[in-house]
């Protein structure tokens, strides 16, 4: 206690250096608490879109019918949800995928919440609180919380009026992670890369365990890639199911396989006619036995090989084989189809093609044989007018793994390799978002809005909204096809109306609710010219029905102008799980609105309507391999208004400009061997659209095709399944 009267003290004055000391004290003190307060590089953030907006909404009840749950979460402050006059009520909404939810906002008409609990759950039945009040105050309430799952509701147990509970909007925001998913990354369980420094005992090791699996499991969900480094290898690798062979050099000749690259059909007794969804890539082939065999139908690309002899199509024993492809290839020796019914080439150079049966189609080849349609049934163009090769992953000097995009070319022959380094550009992988089928669709959706491309690791994804491409020169490219299945009727993938895209590797799985699409190349109405960057789809493979019950309107549609078509299947199919006219319904295969686009290549069958419909001017095709439906009930089920069934190619009634070359519709009518089909090719008779080297087969008679190109070419009818042919039209 100070003493009375006592004179009062001064401080004493701190020199100029202690209070410049404390002042940067204080400075770094206030610095310091700004840092931490602000959130940290790459942490999650809170915002952004309402991720329960158009999502599915449901209630525990409506006071009427115009006050439906889903109008909680449409986004319009001028229609809301409002439920019966009692306690407890509830709405809730799915997100469609697991969610880091961080922040809910309630807006509330008159007759709010007052006790109530925000609410999550992984699968709809058990739930999770992560806020609770009992003193709602109504209006618009911004509730931050913290918790995860697919599904989020409002749970109320009393309320502020005598009325229900009502809502305007009820949003849900989610952490978005700071916008940074990685790039880069492992390659998955299913890749096995191999190299030179491994025994060729461990290697062959572990290609045959891969077989074994893959051989017969025709429709089953084991998906592999067997990816070999730059260096020599004695090995033989037979590729089953699902399984692709590639190697990682910058060239096909930076990785050799002395032995083989077989694909046989000793599980089919001998028929190869289902060997599908395998391939090879970017490998050259010095086969033990002089040639190496191929012996594949549909969905089997053969791309940027090398082989060092001859290459057989066939399988052994010379037994049933049905057409596949190959691209940027050089073959040194001998091609020998033998039993091949149709085969297309492109861009390749080859020693020599030994036969034909129904239809061998070449752009671009040098080697090809001469044009010479029917007899013996070569279809050949000299160049192909505008191509663009598949993008693919290889491993640089480095070891460092890359993505290369080959160069569009104009009217190309030959490989883009064996005459020096492919033109193009090299991405780091760090620019893809390497996917497992773990993989959420909006985890995708969210690499793809961050500038990320793509690459789909082989596997099943679950795809529950549409992926939304939507950057120019995106690459989306899959590997040891990547199977792409929707949920819930969604169309899986869309791309946007821009330049550059390319889309490759996949395939599509209809999921047993009806899809519109599989996959959309374009919005309806696309006008944009992309004639310098087109668009490209290639090896990309569609399946309605096989591996269980699917359903989808239209396979592929391509509204885009442009866009390059290289290679698809678009398959409903005649066998497997949940096959059957009313179980796995799809009218068309693909549909073409956009100008300028040109396919090579097209597989597409069993479809129920018009298995392709192309609406666009200026479109080419080089090579198509159709069978129409098998199983048409009868006649009466199989009818387009009063025209005995569907076209197998139908140009639409207005275009004028159109071209196509080495077309053939095949049919089977095994349910009802009586079915007629009017005609397999439909198209308006003008100067400008024309077709060269169509056929027809009805194979062993079950059924008839009248007529080959409108109402020209004989019927194709008979055991002997003999071809009619059209050389030219008109």
């Amino acid at each position: 206690m100070k003493p009375a009267h006592a004179p009062a003290c001064r401080p004493r004055p701190r020199s100029r250096r202690h209070r410049s000391a404390s002042i940067a004290a204080l400075i770094a003190l206030l610095a310091g608490l700004l840092v931490a307060l602000a959130p940290a590089a790459g942490a999650a953030t809170c915002g952004g879109d309402d991720a329960a907006e158009g999502r599915p909404a449901t209630a525990s009840s409506t006071e009427a019918a115009g006050f439906a749950a889903a109008n909680a979460v449409d986004g319009d402050t001028g229609t809301r949800w409002s439920s019966a006059f009692s306690d407890p009520q509830w709405i809730q909404v799915d997100l469609g995928s697991s969610q880091d939810i961080c922040q809910v906002v309630l807006q509330w008409e008159t007759a709010a919440g007052k006790a109530y609990q925000i609410q999550t759950s992984p699968d709809g039945s058990a739930w999770t609180t992560v806020y609770s009040t009992t003193t709602g105050q109504g209006g618009t309430e911004t509730l931050n919380v913290t918790g995860t799952g697919r599904y989020v509701r409002m749970y109320g147990t009393a309320r502020t009026t005598g009325y229900g509970y009502s809502l305007w909007e009820f949003a849900v925001h989610t952490a978005s992670g700071g916008g940074t998913l990685p790039g880069g990354g492992d390659l998955g369980p299913n890749v096995f890369v191999f190299d030179p420094s491994m025994s060729s005992a461990t290697i062959q090791s572990r290609l045959d365990t891969v077989f074994k699996q893959q051989e017969s499991n025709q429709f089953g969900g084991e998906r592999y890639a067997l990816l070999f480094k730059p260096g020599s290898y004695n090995v033989n690798a037979n590729i089953g199911f699902y399984t692709s062979i590639a190697g990682l050099g910058a060239s096909p000749d930076d990785v050799t396989i002395n032995g083989g690259v077989t694909v046989d059909a000793g599980w089919f007794n001998g028929n190869a006619t289902q060997n599908f969804w395998r391939s090879a890539e970017n490998l050259a082939v010095q086969p033990s036995g002089g040639f190496d065999r191929w012996a594949v139908s549909q969905a089997a690309p053969f791309r940027r090989m090398h082989i060092k002899g001859d290459l057989n199509l066939a399988p052994t024993g010379y037994g049933w084989a049905s057409g596949g492809y190959i691209a940027d290839t050089k073959v040194d020796g001998q091609v020998q189809p033998y039993s091949q019914q149709q085969w297309f080439t492109r861009d390749s150079q080859i020693g020599g093609w030994l036969n034909g049966v129904w239809n061998m189609v070449f752009t671009g080849v040098s080697g090809a044989p001469a044009q010479s349609f029917p007899n013996p049934p070569y279809t050949t163009v000299a160049g192909s007018p505008v191509t663009r090769e598949k993008p693919f992953l290889y491993v640089d000097s480095s070891g460092a793994y890359r993505v290369f995009v080959p160069a569009l070319r104009k009217n190309s022959q030959g490989t883009t390799w064996s005459g020096g380094s492919t033109a193009g550009s090299s991405i780091p992988l760090s620019q893809f978002y390497v996917a497992k089928p773990s993989d959420s669709a909006a985890t995708l959706n969210q690499a793809l809005a961050q500038g990320l491309n793509l690459l789909f690791t082989p596997g099943v994804y679950k795809i529950d909204q549409t992926l939304n491409v939507t950057r120019a020169d995106t690459v989306v490219l899959g590997l040891g096809y990547a199977t792409l299945v929707p949920q819930n009727g969604v169309t899986p993938m869309s791309v946007a109306d821009v330049n550059g895209v390319k889309v490759a590797g996949l395939l599509f799985d209809a999921g047993s609710v009806n899809s519109p699409n599989l996959l959309q190349i374009g919005p309806n109405g696309s006008t944009a010219d992309h004639s310098a960057d087109p668009t490209s789809i290639q090896d990309v493979f569609f399946r309605i029905g096989g591996a269980g019950v699917g359903k989808a309107t239209n396979s592929l549609v391509v509204n885009s102008n442009n866009a390059i078509i290289d290679h698809i299947w678009a398959w409903r199919a005649d066998h497997g799980s949940g096959v059957g006219w009313t179980s796995n319904t799809a009218d068309t295969g693909l549909t073409v609105n956009g100008n300028d686009v040109t396919a090579y290549g097209l597989f597409v069958e069993h479809y129920q309507k018009y298995e392709v419909v192309w609406n666009g001017e200026r479109g080419r095709t080089y090579f198509f391999q159709n069978e129409m439906p098998y199983d048409p009930p009868n006649q009466a089920a199989w009818m387009n208004g009063s025209t005995n069934g569907y076209a197998a190619y139908k140009v639409g009634a207005n275009v004028t400009t159109h071209e196509g070359w080495g077309l053939g519709s095949y049919c089977y009518f095994n349910v009802d061997p009586s079915i007629h089909a009017a005609h397999a090719f439909e198209v308006p008779n003008t100067s400008g659209v024309r077709f060269h080297d169509l056929l027809t087969v009805s194979l062993g008679g079950n059924g008839t095709i009248d007529h080959v190109i409108n109402d020209t070419g004989g019927a194709a009818q008979g055991t002997a399944t003999t071809p009619v042919d059209v050389v030219g039209y008109p």
